[in-house]
């Protein structure tokens, strides 16, 4: 009887292990892969949010030409622009803004950094139909497709638009090999200048709104009446980036324009400012040592990241109103159409000829870094998403 009950006691056990078995031990495999997706996640992250090295303006010209005839006036700025929108595409990780899947989505110094340069590369081609010569309905596809939302992911993704405006850019590129098209001498240059100008002082703005003590913004020439709010301190990483994108994207938008529009920047006698302006530009994306943006005080321990950025943004700023300015009293006063007339400055521009510059070593080099204002710094800046819209919005408008 005894052996009886046992029995059914172990085929009730054996039952009931059946209908109700332990799975604990299957966390152990699935911790193990959650870790190893983890690391492999920031590790990613990591590499993607490393910022592309700068290139070749001379070169991408090269590399984006099909044909060797000599190239018009523009071509180096077309293939500027073309080898910048292929670097978002093209870049670790590619185009990031619009990612909703780790690790794309956890970051926001890429994200940022994109937004910049895609700033500056709308502001660009809404100037392109004014700088060329006769009217070509590429130029406005382009500046249209950039217009639409950075951050849209779905059908028709902005990855989208941007292949698109490089397949327009490059019949353009093409027209100006082959057809009669070319950018005309000094048109839309001073306009362009002016927006880029703006663009910059509102990155200025925005970088030093976070200071603490408003007086030592007098320094830099700001109007601490009109800054933005103080940026919240998990926000000031991405206006930092967003400046250091716009740096890199004019670097080589201005040494296209140095190449495509020599004679006129010389008969404007703004050769020198624009070497200024690049130098000027260049020490924005002199590397970061820090794994994190800081807004250290004086001469203490931390540094003042921001308030150094927005010392260079600044002095750029006020760089590229003057050579605006230069660009216009020559455009009034006759120089540019003299010097566009004469046989060296109508010469077609041959791709890979460096366009005669001064040296920067001879050029007066900017005040150091070190007369800066140092103070503690909080940034200005709204939710990153919600600067997308605007600056959308606000390419729409214009």
């Amino acid at each position: 009887m005894a052996l009886t009950k046992k029995g059914a006691a172990k085929r009730q056990e054996s039952i009931e292990k059946l209908e109700r078995p332990d799975y604990g031990w299957i966390w152990k495999p699935l911790l193990v892969l959650l870790a190893i997706a983890l690391l492999v996640a920031v590790a990613l992250g990591i590499w993607w949010s490393r910022t592309p090295a700068t290139f070749a303006v001379e070169q991408a010209t090269a590399a984006q030409r099909t044909d060797t005839s000599p190239a018009a006036r523009g071509t180096v700025t077309t293939a500027a622009l073309m080898t910048t929108l292929e670097t978002l595409l093209d870049k670790p990780g590619g185009y990031l803004r619009n990612d909703i899947t780790p690790p794309g989505v956890w970051l926001d110094n890429m994200p940022s950094w994109e937004l910049g340069v895609l700033n500056q590369a709308r502001d660009l081609t809404r100037a392109l139909p004014a700088m060329e010569e006769n009217h070509f309905a590429l130029l406005d596809e382009v500046a249209e497709r950039l217009t639409h939302d950075s951050s849209a992911w779905f059908n028709p993704s902005f990855e989208h638009q941007l292949e698109e405006s490089l397949v327009s850019l490059e019949g353009y590129l093409q027209a100006l090999g082959s057809q009669n098209a070319g950018f005309a001498a000094g048109a839309g240059l001073a306009g362009w200048l002016d927006q880029v100008a703006q663009r910059l002082d509102g990155l200025g703005m925005r970088l030093s709104a976070s200071v603490g003590s408003r007086d030592r913004l007098r320094e830099l020439g700001l109007d601490d009446a009109e800054l933005p709010s103080r940026t919240p301190w998990y926000r000031v990483d991405n206006i930092f980036f967003e400046a250091r994108g716009s740096g890199w994207a004019l670097i080589h938008f201005l040494e296209a324009i140095r190449r495509d529009q020599a004679d006129v920047l010389e008969a404007s006698g703004a050769l020198d400012d624009l070497a200024l302006l690049v130098a000027e530009l260049e020490r924005t994306q002199r590397r970061l040592w820090s794994p994190m943006i800081l807004n250290g005080s004086g001469f203490g321990v931390f540094a003042n990241h921001s308030l150094v950025m927005a010392n260079h943004i600044v002095r750029a700023r006020d760089l590229t109103r003057r050579i605006a300015e230069r660009v216009a009293e020559a455009e009034k006063a006759g120089a540019i159409e003299k010097a566009a007339g004469s046989e060296e400055a109508s010469a077609p521009i041959e791709v890979g000829e460096s366009a005669e510059e001064p040296s920067t070593a001879e050029a007066p080099s900017p005040p150091a870094v070190d007369d800066a204002p140092n103070e503690p710094t909080d940034d200005p800046a709204a939710d990153n998403e919600a600067e997308s819209v605007e600056e959308d919005s606000a390419a729409q408008q214009q």
